[in-house]
């Protein structure tokens, strides 16, 4: 009786654990990312430095090269792609600001890209928790720019992206083999208070 309770217990057991680590994914190739602008502000906040929010983040997926011919092959010209692999790119402001001249509100998006061969367009669009670019519309756009290709001197393996600072506000920099683009956002500079003026009037 001990013994044909021991057994059943192993093979309840043992089909437990089959199936439990069949529920496991696998590793992705495309591994998941986050960039912070200002990069330091999570070693900051940890430190009880960080004084204020960071300004954004992107969270993306990023696809290796492998040998393959990237833009115009893999990522065709004229055709929405998602700025990465796997799910949608999304990128999430923490103050209002501005890309193209045309305002941003903090909160979180979509980042997507038609690219071609000297320009990317660039979008900000509203509807996020997607997978790919399929259910891409383009009703729900927030924001456009156009933005011009550069060529880089040495091929990038894994498509990366990252915050620099710039004169008025940051740029996301979009680099995978070849090509480089930099995407600015402008943050919105408060305006000083008005300070009346008093004149003295002559007797």
């Amino acid at each position: 009786m001990k013994r044909c309770l021991a057994i059943l217990i192993l093979v309840i057991g043992g089909g437990y654990g089959t199936y439990s680590q069949s529920k496991i994914p696998p590793l992705d190739q495309s591994i998941m990312d986050m960039s912070y602008y200002p990069a330091t502000y999570p070693i900051l906040k940890i430190q009880d430095k960080a004084t204020e929010p960071p300004l954004a983040r992107v969270i993306y997926s990023r696809p290796l090269r492998n040998g393959r011919d990237v833009f115009g092959e893999l990522v065709e010209y004229g055709k929405i792609w998602r700025l990465g692999a796997n799910e949608a790119t999304e990128i999430e402001f923490f103050k209002n600001v501005s890309l193209g001249g045309k305002p941003v509100p903090k909160g979180r998006y979509t980042l997507c890209c038609i690219p071609s061969v000297d320009k990317w367009t660039i979008i900000i669009n509203k509807e996020v928790d997607t997978w790919g670019s399929f259910i891409y519309d383009a009703k729900h756009d927030l924001a456009r720019i156009d933005v011009p290709v550069q060529k880089l001197s040495e091929a990038v393996e894994a498509f990366s992206l990252y915050f620099n600072k710039s004169a008025t506000g940051f740029d996301l920099v979009a680099a995978w083999e070849n090509t480089m683009v930099n995407i600015p956002f402008t943050v919105p500079v408060k305006m000083a208070a008005k300070t009346s003026v008093k004149t003295s009037k002559k007797l």
